[in-house]
């Protein structure tokens, strides 16, 4: 891994941390940012730049290979790069110009007044043994909160679900294949997260080329029947007061 400004450990472990009406549609949200909210811009895959609160949050760069193929590499200005494993499809970390802070590990973490939470989950179905441990990442950004579940594989226990809290928003994998959620797991975890609005993310897309495992996200679609189904570009704004009071929205972003 490139040699990044790593924070250190600051916060408690998991087992400590237990312890202690839709969307606007003109533009997605003109307004969100306005009344505090974030940018949310989508560059494939689950790599996504989040902007707001004074920062830039950059998850999950990657390298352009197989379902990646057609996408760039997420070359982009951040000031803080979180990463849900090293595999090259989520912690491709020398893509990423400057010298970004960077979080990698499980953990609770102050950044600029931001508190971060890196939750362990396995990255396969398989206990870890194949892809071993992948880090779900959740914050409050602009006044929202945020849940990236990164390449997570493994049902949600309840001590996860005590760390990930009651998120606004969940990024969540959907393509299935052999470390990241099924369409039918996928919904599983909503079910149990609750959310207002879902991001789905790590799906076939026409960017991939060659060998690609995953299935696209029409599957995902047709399962949650009752959502709201929005599809729009690459960015939307996000704020609290433009999340549905009721139901849930699917928000498909295309990078």
């Amino acid at each position: 891994m490139k040699r990044r400004q790593l924070l250190g450990y600051v916060g408690m472990s998991a087992a400590a941390g237990l312890c202690t009406s839709l969307m606007a549609e003109r533009s997605l949200g003109e307004t969100a940012l306005q009344s505090g909210g974030i940018s949310v811009r989508s560059l494939g895959h689950m790599s996504f730049l989040l902007t707001g609160s004074g920062q830039r949050i950059l998850v999950n760069p990657f390298k352009s290979m197989g379902c990646t193929a057609g996408y760039p590499a997420p070359k982009v200005a951040t000031d803080l790069v979180l990463i849900s494993s090293q595999l090259l499809d989520e912690g491709a970390v020398d893509v990423v110009p400057g010298n970004p802070q960077l979080l990698y590990e499980a953990g609770a973490y102050d950044v600029k007044g931001i508190k971060f939470q890196g939750i362990a989950i396995d990255h396969d179905r398989n206990g870890g043994r194949r892809f071993g441990t992948n880090v779900a990442w959740r914050w409050t950004q602009g006044g929202v909160t945020m849940l990236h579940l990164g390449g997570a594989a493994a049902a949600i226990t309840l001590e996860q679900k005590i760390l990930m809290g009651s998120p606004d928003v969940v990024f969540i994998p959907v393509g299935g294949g052999a470390k990241a959620y099924s369409a039918e797991e996928a919904k599983a975890a909503i079910k149990i997260l609750k959310p207002k609005l879902v991001i789905p993310m790590q799906y076939k897309t026409g960017a991939a080329q060659g060998e690609c495992e995953l299935n696209n996200v029409d599957a995902f679609i047709t399962l949650m029947s009752g959502a709201s189904v929005r599809k729009s570009g690459s960015t939307i704004d996000v704020s609290k007061s433009s999340l549905p009071k009721d139901g849930l929205v699917i928000q498909v972003l295309n990078a």
